[in-house]
């Protein structure tokens, strides 16, 4: 029987032995040390009690200390709650109340920002428990939920996608015998690959576990200024957002800088428009592999720096473009795309009907639109949900919109993605006014940034007499951003 994730990563830091392969602020940190340092925390969190069916959030940034204490979380089977930053105080509270989070581990000082209502357990304390010096104990059984991971919500508070302890002990990322050709490739380039943020994101750690499983060494960076830390720590790779790489591409036609190291750049969360992705080729050379996948799914296709601007490379996933009838449709006939994945969730915690409406006979339903090619290529044109994805992150505009339509100057609003140099794609209000009054984009971002947060916040403001509608009377949001 094989054994349940994280044992994949306790076994590569202890095969790696005295090889570096973390730095972190001039610290060279071999597997062996940081295994020890998995075994001190995790020890640390039974001691507490803590095992399977605890429910543990992590706010945690990216030294190696932070990446012993999400593995040891996991090593211990708890429910595992990543908390992202930029969260607002009231999202961050429903968010951990929603999860039933008893606990939460931070290295940050004072446990600032923890948030109610958990005890708080600093690292530092956690990081004080003796060393036994044995292979830690992995707890996690197959169908016990390793990690809720959370998204805005429709009504604005985080839902979380349910991932189990099966579903990550499939994961592609620690198998490499099975790496599917883009993976393969970019696994080659991951020699030093930078982290930032936090390790208990998602995509941070999945990558981070790909770079260990190729022979690499994560290398901290925070905040990750680009590209002064790809210059500083010799990067030879790290993720980065649509907007980032905007940013990265400008800065570096104003101010060209040595990015010799550099051999991939794996860009996610948003679609990376076609031109866009040329002129990156241009100033960086051919780096960026282009991701798509989803909470839900994890890694649905990866386009390499050889496939056209614009595709998303051949899937190496089970995958089925469909018709509204359900039904298969023809190479380059656009429908809603469906897949299954080895390590996609298994629902959404506390919402069994939405997870009946997504999670449908074992295949997951995307509400992405696109089209298979016929070379087998994904190619994405639009969605079938009403979402935001700024700076990788996914809002829905239902609650944006409810609450722009409360300001006294407004008497309705609409709310669609529009592509943005920043962020990637950020929020463009259509308001219709209410009859005495004007509304000012200042004045409605700063309600929904006190409310929703700033990514939430309209960039855009467009007045409107009346909101175009579809056949069948609903808005029709195509037509607001066209202008037909």
């Amino acid at each position: 029987m094989t054994e349940q994730f994280p044992g994949a990563v306790l076994d590569l830091l202890d095969a790696a032995g005295d090889r570096t392969v973390f730095e972190h602020d001039g610290r060279e940190v071999s597997g062996r040390h940081l295994l020890g340092t998995i075994r001190r925390v995790a020890s640390a969190l039974r001691q507490r009690g803590l095992g399977p069916g605890s429910a543990v959030a992590l706010l945690l940034g990216v030294t190696p200390e932070a990446f012993a204490a999400v593995i040891a979380a996991y090593t211990v089977g708890a429910r595992v709650v990543g908390v992202r930053p930029g969260m607002t105080d009231d999202q961050r509270a429903a968010l951990l109340c929603d999860a039933g989070v008893t606990v939460t581990v931070t290295d940050r000082p004072g446990g600032a920002d923890a948030g109610p209502p958990t005890v708080v357990l600093p690292l530092d304390e956690l990081l004080a428990a003796s060393d036994d010096g044995r292979r830690p104990c992995v707890s996690g059984r197959p169908q016990d939920v390793a990690r809720l991971i959370h998204t805005s919500g429709s009504t604005g508070v985080p839902k979380a996608c349910v991932q189990t302890y099966a579903a990550m002990t499939a994961a592609w990322a620690l198998r490499p015998g099975d790496w599917p050709p883009a993976v393969r490739e970019l696994a080659g380039r991951l020699d030093r690959f930078l982290v930032f943020g936090t390790l208990a994101s998602q995509v941070m750690l999945e990558y981070g576990l790909l770079a260990l499983a190729a022979g690499g060494v994560l290398v901290a960076a925070d905040p990750p200024d680009v590209p002064g830390a790809l210059v500083r720590h010799r990067a030879t790779a790290s993720v980065i957002t649509v907007g980032r790489l905007n940013r990265l591409v400008a800065d570096l036609r104003a101010a060209p800088v040595d990015l010799g190291t550099l051999r991939a750049l794996m860009v996610s969360g948003s679609p990376l428009e076609p031109g866009r992705a040329r002129a990156a080729a241009r100033v960086l050379g051919p780096v960026v592999f282009h991701g798509y996948g989803q909470t839900e799914t994890g890694m649905i296709s990866m386009a390499t720096p050889t496939d056209p601007p614009g595709s998303l490379g051949v899937p190496p996933v089970d995958l089925e473009v469909r018709d509204p009838s359900g039904r298969p449709v023809p190479a380059g006939t656009e429908g809603e795309i469906f897949v299954r994945t080895p390590s996609q969730g298994a629902g959404y915690w506390g919402e069994p009907a939405l997870s009946g409406e997504v999670f449908v006979d074992g295949w997951v339903r995307t509400r992405d639109l696109g089209s298979l090619d016929a070379q087998g290529r994904l190619w994405l044109s639009g969605r079938t949900r009403d979402v935001v994805i700024v700076d990788a992150n996914m809002y829905y505009t239902g609650p944006v919109e409810r609450l722009l339509a409360r300001h006294p100057a407004v008497t309705e609003a609409y709310v669609v993605a529009v592509p943005d140099d920043a962020t990637g794609e950020a929020v463009h209000a259509f308001v219709v006014p209410a009859a005495d009054r004007v509304p000012a984009l200042d004045d409605l971002r700063a309600l929904v940034t006190e409310q929703l947060g700033g990514a939430c916040a309209p960039t855009r403001l467009t007045l409107i007499d009346e909101v175009p509608l579809t056949a069948t009377g609903k808005p029709d949001k195509r037509r607001l951003t066209t202008g037909t």
